[in-house]
């Protein structure tokens, strides 16, 4: 008999929605939730794999950013696309309070509010990206497409080049 798995915001939001997707959890004993170790055990590349970053503009915008685990996000890029002059990366102790989701366990889906969200153009076109399900020891594969519709998400040049 297999063992149900607890919804998450984004996996409830992704079954209301109607929207296709793959869950896939992974051991976490080790407590090896870095991107790179979380790609060994799902065996995926580090292009597929993003990570889910939250900054702060001026007064109280919240600003979310979803990069592959290999890319940095290059602030003033992100700051434009914002429309701001400067944004800053938001705390790891605010971020249970304004995402309702903790660090190594931040979903692009299902945040306590809808925040702007931008996703790095360089996966666009890849068929499944992988992103966090909400907790820790949890992923989604989900189309970029998809991603962009269920979080009005809009794609862009967000990262820094080599």
């Amino acid at each position: 008999m297999s063992k149900k798995v607890a919804k998450t915001n984004a996996l409830r939001i992704l079954d209301s929605k109607k929207t296709s997707y793959d869950m896939y959890e992974y051991d976490i004993s080790d407590e090896l939730i870095d991107g790179k170790s979380v790609c060994e055990k799902l065996g995926i590349s580090e292009l597929e794999s993003l990570k889910t970053l939250v900054a702060h503009g001026k007064g109280n915008a919240i600003y979310v950013f979803v990069v592959s685990i290999n890319s940095e996000l290059d602030l003033k890029k992100a700051a434009n696309i914002c429309g701001e002059k400067k944004i800053e990366m938001l705390a790891v102790k605010d971020l249970l309070g304004i995402t309702g989701y903790i660090r190594g366990g931040c979903s692009p889906i299902g945040m306590k509010k809808l925040y702007p969200t931008f996703i790095d153009i360089e996966v666009k076109d890849l068929e499944t990206i992988y992103v966090s399900g909400g907790r820790k020891g949890l992923s989604i594969g989900i189309s970029p497409g998809d991603l962009a519709n269920i979080v009005n998400g809009k794609f862009g040049d967000i990262v820094k080049k080599e």
